[in-house]
């Protein structure tokens, strides 16, 4: 079931320039710009290195503030503090709704803990290999190489992609069983979603998909049936 969100939402988005690709800043701000208002647009780096080129252009295109901080040790970026004392800030101000990080460093680790004590949603964007404590400290973890990907695949090869995902079907199957069914076995597709998401940092993106309903659609271990009342229902049916 899709999650209903408030587009007026104000969420900050700190980019992490040392550890970020601006490759796919185009589907991070599209994912997040869906969650929320990004009234805070902040990229962190020494921007006197030639590694950050490429993100020169692309503060200005997309109104995106670039914070200077320069190593103070040679070979050791502060960076990382820096985004982590600007997000505190924003969180004593008040007013923070949601907090994107676009960075696959574990170090952001202690501050996604942090933001989400405080009741605030923590929407991490990195690479697949980005370490899984990080991940899993995080709202919602978005893969930007699937993202990108994604918004490429045919239906059929999304599909296809979803079923052979063991770890996928692993996850959604244990929420199926802990969820309350019915006679017949079906469960509420809105309980099985916020149980796999209590148990780990789940976006249905990652798998190409839009909602939680289109995903288990595509996945061939699940029935779906729509209740009278427009409700959606799921079991697993192998």
């Amino acid at each position: 079931m899709p999650e209903l969100m408030d587009r007026d939402r104000n969420i900050a988005l700190l980019i992490d320039a040392d550890n970020a690709s601006p490759d796919h800043l185009d589907e991070v701000l599209l994912v997040l710009g869906e969650l929320g208002a990004i009234n805070v647009r902040r990229a962190y780096g020494n921007w006197s290195k030639p590694a950050l080129k490429g993100w020169g252009q692309l503060t200005t295109q997309h109104s995106i503030q670039p914070i200077q901080q320069f190593d103070v040790v040679k070979g050791k970026s502060a960076t990382d503090m820096r985004m982590v004392i600007d997000a505190m800030d924003m969180l004593y101000r008040g007013g923070l709704e949601g907090l994107g990080i676009m960075s696959s460093d574990s170090d952001f680790l202690p501050l996604a803990q942090r933001i989400r004590e405080a009741g605030i949603p923590v929407y991490g964007f990195g690479t697949a290999k980005t370490p899984i404590s990080f991940q899993n400290s995080c709202t919602r973890f978005f893969d930007v190489a699937a993202l990108a990907q994604n918004g490429e695949q045919t239906d059929a090869a999304a599909n296809e992609a979803r079923a052979a995902d063991d770890s996928l079907l692993e996850l959604l199957g244990a929420a199926w069983k802990q969820s309350k069914r019915d006679g017949e076995g079906f469960a509420s597709l809105s309980e099985v979603g916020q149980r796999a998401k209590a148990v780990q940092s789940f976006s249905v993106r990652n798998y190409g998909a839009r909602s939680l309903s289109e995903l288990v659609r595509g996945m061939p271990e699940f029935q779906v049936r729509e209740t009278d009342g427009g409700g959606l229902l799921v079991r697993r049916v192998r």
